[in-house]
């Protein structure tokens, strides 16, 4: 499995999060420590943009020896099937660098039961019950390089809305949690989650 992470610097609520220190390790680096954890995951890849506020982002991928790949800013659809035709696979996986305590064990759990499955994508997002932050999509290669050239602006943004909103066009599985967490925020898109997930940290 192959996961794609997007990531970049010009979040209007938080600028240049993806690179702020929690405790010492940056967001980004945080994310990519706790999928590198995972027994299943064969390559990581980080998505940013070209603009010269992600150049950060890029410095960060050579210093650290990661994988990374560089496209529009804001047509993250597009940023992702210029990595998928230079990464060829049948399936991957989106994770957001605003989520800096990914469980690497639900990404497993997930791989796993994906296996002779077949699916345009095996989310534990749609509905949601695992916590903002712990969001893991398994996408289908063909399914996602077949419409992302329909996508409108939001959804070039979001990649997996498209599917999501015309859910009965497609094979959408669900991991749920046994518990419905759904209410508690893992992710950071402010100030106050920033401060939040430092404490708990």
């Amino acid at each position: 499995m192959i996961c794609i992470v997007q990531a970049r610097m010009s979040s209007k609520r938080l600028p240049g999060k993806t690179l702020l220190k929690l405790k010492g390790k940056s967001i980004l680096e945080r994310v990519v420590n706790n999928l590198s954890l995972s027994k299943k995951i064969k390559k990581i890849i980080i998505a940013t943009s070209s603009r010269k506020s992600d150049k950060k982002i890029v410095n960060f991928c050579k210093e650290n020896i990661i994988l990374y790949t560089t496209g529009p800013l804001n047509n993250v659809a597009l940023r992702f099937a210029r990595t998928l035709k230079k990464f060829p696979c049948k399936l991957f996986m989106r994770i957001s660098a605003d989520s800096p305590l990914i469980n690497y064990k639900i990404i497993d759990k997930m791989i796993n039961l994906s296996q002779n499955k077949k699916f345009d994508i095996f989310t534990n997002t749609f509905p949601r019950s695992f916590p903002k932050g712990f969001s893991v999509e398994i996408i289908n290669t063909g399914t996602f390089k077949k419409y992302y050239n329909s996508f409108n602006k939001l959804q070039k943004e979001h990649i997996t809305s498209y599917f999501y909103k015309k859910f009965n066009n497609f094979k959408i599985i669900n991991f749920k949690s046994k518990k419905n967490l759904s209410n508690i925020n893992y992710s950071i898109d402010t100030k106050k989650d920033y401060f939040n997930i430092s404490r708990l940290i």
